[in-house]
């Protein structure tokens, strides 16, 4: 399989010829992504790189992390490569973990391949601790809104994707900055593609992180409610309706008229010095106990409904199918 390695550039210029020297001759091209840089990343490696796999791509404007990789994927699409490896050119990214990355995706196990900086607890040493608490909050909430509740480490930024997965993704629409990572993962879980996580250890070099904690975790939070919604309507009510869409809806209809039930006899029971009776309470808890299992019950549906027949070779079938 052709091999391609996408790297956004942005003041990168410490790191960014390491990166691009530890990079083994199993790679066939390097996309080079200057992002507007005001260091001017791409001018740069223009005029000290000496590695004939890489080719420099601008961008106008600073689009972003995920501005910068749609821009190399669209490239590698274009050059007809069968695997995007992405990684990071500020050095916290080990090149040379990238066979572990590729080797999922080749021996056809998997669509899309992520690092996983929790796998291990010694992986977890160097790691902030606020770091370490945001990222458990935010996988909770991604395999929550994306529904792969199979992985973890969800802005990790090291991964590997399939190029007939990604020519059946919506590019343009793909969040472009750092939502990139969880909304890549909604979009593979609308297509049914297989991910799989690759156990790394976190590194932290010497670069200034660009993500502001304050900044990003109302949109996160706003974002990742965004694709629960439009994960539930489109996977259990628009695509289709199962066991998991009956739970879900009888489950939040209990619960809704037990609290609407036991909330009117509250105000009853105020307003007339009255006590509600046993069997009133339990008119209004019976249902909302009963929807409360509904929902466990969808949840665990949800857990079990990951996919697990990589859409690769689905693909690979149909065009077999095609050219008998």
């Amino acid at each position: 399989m052709r091999i391609a390695v996408a790297i956004p550039c942005y003041k990168v210029t410490q790191h960014v010829l390491s990166v691009i020297a530890a990079i083994g001759p199993e790679v066939e091209a390097i996309y080079a992504v200057d992002d507007a840089c005001p260091d001017g990343s791409g001018r740069f490696i223009e005029e000290n790189n000496r590695d004939p796999r890489v080719r420099v791509l601008y961008n106008p404007e600073n689009r972003g992390v995920g501005g910068a990789i749609i821009t190399a994927y669209k490239a590698a699409l274009a050059d007809g490569m069968d695997i995007v490896v992405k990684i990071d050119g500020d050095g916290q990214m080990n090149p040379a973990l990238l066979p572990l990355f590729v080797r999922p995706l080749r021996r056809g196990q998997a669509d899309y391949t992520k690092g996983n900086r929790f796998h291990r607890p010694e992986s977890m040493q160097g790691m902030p601790p606020v770091r370490l608490f945001g990222n458990a909050v935010l996988s909770f909430l991604t395999k929550l809104s994306c529904g792969y509740w199979n992985v973890m480490d969800p802005t990790n930024g090291y991964t590997a994707v399939r190029t007939c997965v990604l020519a059946e993704l919506p590019l343009d629409k793909l969040e472009q900055r750092y939502f990139f990572e969880t909304d890549m993962l909604f979009r593979l879980n609308t297509v049914r593609a297989v991910v799989k996580d690759v156990p790394m250890d976190a590194v932290y070099a010497d670069e200034e992180s660009h993500l502001k904690v304050s900044r990003v975790l109302p949109e996160f939070l706003r974002k990742n409610c965004s694709r629960l919604w439009r994960r539930y309507v489109y996977n259990y009510l628009v695509r289709d309706f199962n066991v998991g869409s009956l739970y879900s809806l009888c489950g939040a209809l209990l619960v809704f008229m037990g609290t609407l039930f036991g909330a009117w006899q509250w105000i009853v029971s105020s307003s007339t010095s009255h006590p509600a009776t046993s069997g009133t309470v339990m008119l209004a808890a019976l249902p909302i106990l009963i929807g409360i299992q509904c929902l466990i019950a969808f949840l665990h549906y949800d857990v079990s409904n990951i996919p697990t027949e990589p859409l690769s070779l689905s693909l690979q079938r149909q065009v077999d199918d095609s050219n008998p």
